[in-house]
């Protein structure tokens, strides 16, 4: 201890020594230079005519400042004298502290200055502060110090017990996730099962039904081929009879006789897609649970908004092109790989569609109708048309472009029926096809006739559609990454991008 205490006092000596007097400070003050002196000390020099000036630094002042105390500095010399007092007394009783200024014990003490005084200090400087005895100073601040303490008990108590509970609650939830995490495996493990044999089952009952309607139908094709070789030698038994003399043409014409026609069923898929409508129905209710219900809980916990099934994860990170964008906006990398360039075929237009030179962009225009040339497969009562590129197998990813919402946008198959009238032409009211309905007031999915509204705000000029052919899917994206709706099908045949465009709309095939 007193080695210690050397090195600090032999330290702290010079900073706490007057520079005029080489003492320790009596009654440190601080004149505006920043340097401190002897309240006596300096008042002396200044005196001795030596100039209103610093002697440190050699500031000079134009008019003596006042000699303010320095309170941090009495405080630092009143403990720098406290400890020299212990280290000479350490065997021996606690002599009182002794003023250095007046040498007088150090009985009071100035709230005000917060320091020890003795008698001739609270008359002489400290007459109009706060002064104590030191006795009574003292039991203050151990009153104040206990009240601390309790304080800190009660701090320490509750931070115990919150460091319990947590420690608690990190052990509860650590067993609850590892239980989630064990049934979560478990539940799939299920599925996977479940499925694989549901799958098998569904393939035998498919390839039954099949034979079952294939033999029919086949049976049918056999009584219409019977029955077509018998027309055919009806007919050749009357072209002989023509040939023959007047008597025995009378007589042989009047026995023959046309054979009974009995109505024969063309339809073969008929039945069986009604068979079949409950198990797709249920497999496109499980994949939507799957890839897109479940990849949003997981999403919307995770605090991200990736959306769409995990195949198309790589691509729905990536952000879909602003749909107020210019028609060649770049396309997202995401979706670049993917995308394709597509063109209208004039074959399929309706008169009212106008297609330019690119075939790029088709625009209705009812006052100047297309003197197109008849083809079979030209829509005629609808305002419809198709594209030239029939997509199948993977993914595929294009955009379009619609100057205001009246139009249906989507795809479908070749077989789509293109003469007669009705509103079950229209793409998405028909099992050929399937459409986003745009519109002033809504968004609507069709598909068989069947509507379902789209709970988004309906105002996009440029939608992108992903036709993911092994997934079974069809989705159309918004702005960003918003999904706007996605069809869930079994696609059995090509399918091409189709449109039916609405009276002064235009739309544009984006390109990448």
């Amino acid at each position: 201890y007193y080695c210690i205490f050397s090195e600090v006092t032999e330290m702290d000596h010079g900073n706490l020594s007057c520079a005029i007097c080489l003492e320790p400070f009596k009654v440190p003050v601080t004149i505006p230079c920043g340097h401190n002196f002897c309240y006596d000390c300096i008042s002396k020099h200044w005196e001795r005519g030596n100039g209103i000036c610093c002697p440190s630094c050699r500031m000079t002042f134009n008019e003596k400042p006042p000699l303010n105390k320095n309170v941090n500095l009495s405080d630092l010399l009143e403990n720098h004298e406290c400890a020299e007092s212990a280290l000479g007394n350490v065997c021996s009783k606690r002599e009182v502290g002794t003023c250095r200024q007046h040498n007088k014990s150090l009985e009071l003490y100035c709230r005000t200055d917060r320091m020890c005084i003795c008698c001739q200090c609270a008359i002489q400087e400290c007459k109009p502060h706060d002064i104590v005895l030191i006795q009574d100073e003292r039991k203050k601040q151990e009153v104040t110090l206990s009240k601390k303490n309790q304080e800190l008990v009660r701090y320490i108590e509750g931070t115990t017990k919150s460091i319990e509970e947590l420690k608690d609650n990190i052990a509860k939830t650590k067993v609850f996730l590892q239980q989630t995490s064990e049934w979560v495996n478990v539940k799939f493990c299920q599925l996977l099962k479940s499925m694989t044999e549901k799958q098998e089952a569904v393939q035998q009952f498919m390839q039954q039904e099949m034979e079952v309607v294939l033999t029919e139908a086949e049976g049918r094709l056999t009584i219409l081929e019977e029955r077509a070789e018998k027309l055919r030698e009806n007919q050749k038994q009357i072209e002989t009879i023509h040939t023959l003399p007047d008597i025995h043409f009378l007589r042989e014409a009047q026995f023959v006789a046309l054979p009974g026609i009995r109505n024969v069923p063309l339809n073969v898929s008929s039945d069986l897609q009604d068979t079949l409508t409950g198990v797709t129905g249920i497999l496109s209710k499980i994949s939507k649970l799957l890839l897109e219900d479940l990849e949003k809980a997981i999403s919307v916990a995770s605090g991200q908004e990736s959306q769409g099934s995990p195949e198309d994860k790589q691509i729905v990170v990536a952000s879909i092109p602003d749909p107020i964008g210019s028609s060649c906006s770049p396309v997202r990398e995401g979706f670049r790989a993917n995308y394709r360039k597509l063109s209208f075929n004039p074959d399929t237009a309706n008169a009212n569609i106008w297609l330019s030179k690119d075939s790029r962009q088709a625009k209705h225009k009812t006052s100047d109708p297309q003197n197109y040339p008849p083809n079979k497969a030209r829509f005629e009562n609808v305002w419809q048309v198709l594209c030239t590129e029939g997509l199948s197998g993977g993914q595929h990813y294009w955009e379009v472009e619609i100057t205001k919402p009246w139009a249906y946008i989507g795809v479908a198959y070749d077989s789509i029926p293109r003469k007669g009238k009705g509103k079950d032409l229209i793409l998405g009211l028909n099992e050929f096809s399937w459409s986003l309905h745009l519109s002033e007031k809504e968004l609507c999915a069709w598909h068989a006739g069947r509507k379902e509204p789209v709970q988004i705000r309906p105002h996009y000029r440029r939608i992108g559609l992903l036709l993911n052919c092994h997934a079974g899917t069809l989705t159309y994206y918004g702005e960003g990454q918003t999904i706007l709706h996605t069809f869930y099908n079994a696609f059995s045949q090509e399918l091409y991008p189709a449109f039916w465009i609405g009276e002064g709309v235009s739309v544009t095939l984006c390109m990448p």
